[in-house]
């Protein structure tokens, strides 16, 4: 029989009561859900709403219940439908009536409401960790490559040289926000929603204060109604998850074509590679492959949450059992992806000689070229126009700019001189660029200090 049938004169149906349950998704709550449920039973006590044995007797009980599911020993049931139902069914056969007044001064709508937000806490937390160590190991190799010259790159041309410290500290910079995101999710998710019971709160004396305490909440909320229909801390998570896993999806996208024959510019480890069951010499990036294509399905859990919010009335309904799956999935395979990719970053092989020579091909110092001109008097637009002639002429005789004997530079600008070589070679372009974001070494060894700061603070 179910805790709420009372109103009802016949069973519901069994293909119903299948299509009705959660039980086999929201089964990971039952920790939040047993906190939850002695926090409250604490603070029945206490207020006298229910007598103190009572009280005492169901937090015994629901400690027990805990340590018995940790155990293994517990079997949910279907027909108990969710997780909620399940946890007072089992603690109710366990310490008879007593169990029946758990339940006093709540609904299931602010109960789960409670659950879901101590769960994506936790979550928080957990992906800022994560987020942390990865950022960890990217300081850790740039500082390794402060030196190491590669080709930057737009619209995948090469366009000027910078240093793999520099490329790195890029990513440290997006995965830093999104630390951020995360800090101000939780700051909105620390919101206490127990108390508002099914939309319009109890006639009960209930002490929410004392309940946000015991859960460690920072604050309750101010209105019954939002508090039971709000899932805006879901799908932030969510928006925050896709985020991150769209700057996931990007550094893949580098090092798939970084571990191409065509660049060599990284190998990948054996330990987070795969082999062709056809073609021997085969060595796919399967793991960067993975989380490049696992983004999408973080997206999809960001637009399944919105679309199911989308048109929803005040206060609680039945669509918003939707919200778990969804946010478990986009939890799951974020972290999955965060650790896998610090696993495979800290294992790859940086090639610095195949990322220098990728540097000196593809025009990349003619910018400098052009600045050299600059710094001679010459107006910056004359100066992008001769190098620019000065470019294709290399192209036809197929060489750069730097092969070019000091008259053959003349011949488009006497303002060349000796001092030319000196100004365009790729160590001179790299750490002529030390203005604060820029690749210099010791600018990007400072930024490096800056960001190990802020990481230690967090």
């Amino acid at each position: 029989m179910k805790l709420w049938s009372g109103r009802f004169q016949k069973n519901t149906d069994a293909s119903m009561d299948a299509f009705h349950s959660s039980i086999s998704f929201d089964c990971r709550l039952y920790r939040e859900d047993i906190a939850g449920s002695i926090a409250h039973a604490k603070m029945l006590g206490r207020q006298g709403i229910i007598p103190q044995q009572d009280a005492d007797s169901i937090v015994a009980g629901l400690q027990k219940l805990l340590a018995d599911i940790e155990a293994g020993k517990v079997t949910f049931s279907a027909g108990a439908e969710d997780i909620h139902m399940n946890v007072e069914t089992l603690l109710t056969e366990r310490i008879g009536e007593a169990g029946k007044r758990v339940h006093t001064g709540r609904s299931r709508n602010d109960q789960v409401a409670l659950d879901m937000r101590m769960y994506v806490k936790s979550a928080i937390d957990s992906t800022r960790e994560r987020l942390k160590e990865l950022v960890a190991a990217l300081l850790d190799t740039a500082e390794e490559n402060l030196f190491t010259v590669m080709p930057g790159y737009t619209h995948l041309q090469k366009a000027q040289p910078v240093t793999l410290a520099h490329h790195l500290m890029a990513y440290a910079e997006m995965f830093l926000r999104d630390l951020d995101r995360l800090a101000d999710c939780k700051r909105r998710t620390d919101v206490l929603p127990l108390g508002a019971g099914a939309l319009a709160g109890s006639t009960y004396p209930l002490d929410r204060a004392f309940v946000a305490k015991e859960l460690g909440f920072a604050k309750v909320s101010r209105n019954s109604m939002d508090s039971v229909s709000d899932r805006d801390f879901c799908i932030e998570y969510c928006s925050c998850a896709s985020i991150a896993m769209m700057h996931l999806s990007r550094f893949c996208e580098e090092l798939i074509l970084w571990s191409s024959d065509e660049f060599r510019f990284v190998e990948m480890d054996d330990a987070y590679a795969t082999g062709s069951s056809i073609m021997p010499q085969k060595k796919n990036p399967d793991v960067a492959e993975l989380i490049r294509g696992k983004t999408g399905r973080v997206y999809g859990d960001l637009m399944a949450l919105l679309t199911v919010m989308k048109g929803l009335p005040l206060a609680y309904n039945k669509d918003m059992q939707e919200d778990k799956e969804a946010t478990f999935d986009a939890i799951d395979t974020l972290l999955a992806c965060l650790d896998m990719f610090t696993r495979m970053f800290k294992a790859l092989k940086f090639n610095a000689q195949n990322m220098k020579r990728g540097a000196g091909r593809g025009f990349a110092n003619a910018t400098d070229a052009a600045d050299y001109l600059v710094k001679k008097g010459l107006p910056f637009r004359s100066a992008h126009e001769v190098v620019g002639k000065l470019v294709f002429f290399c192209i036809q005789k197929g060489k750069a700019i730097d092969e070019l004997a000091l008259s053959e530079l003349q011949a488009f600008s006497p303002l060349f001189g000796e001092d030319v070589y000196d100004s365009i070679s790729l160590s001179a372009c790299v750490a002529g660029r030390k203005l604060a974001g820029g690749p210099a070494p010791e600018t990007v060894k400072q930024a490096i200090a800056e960001v190990r700061e802020i990481l230690n603070a967090i």
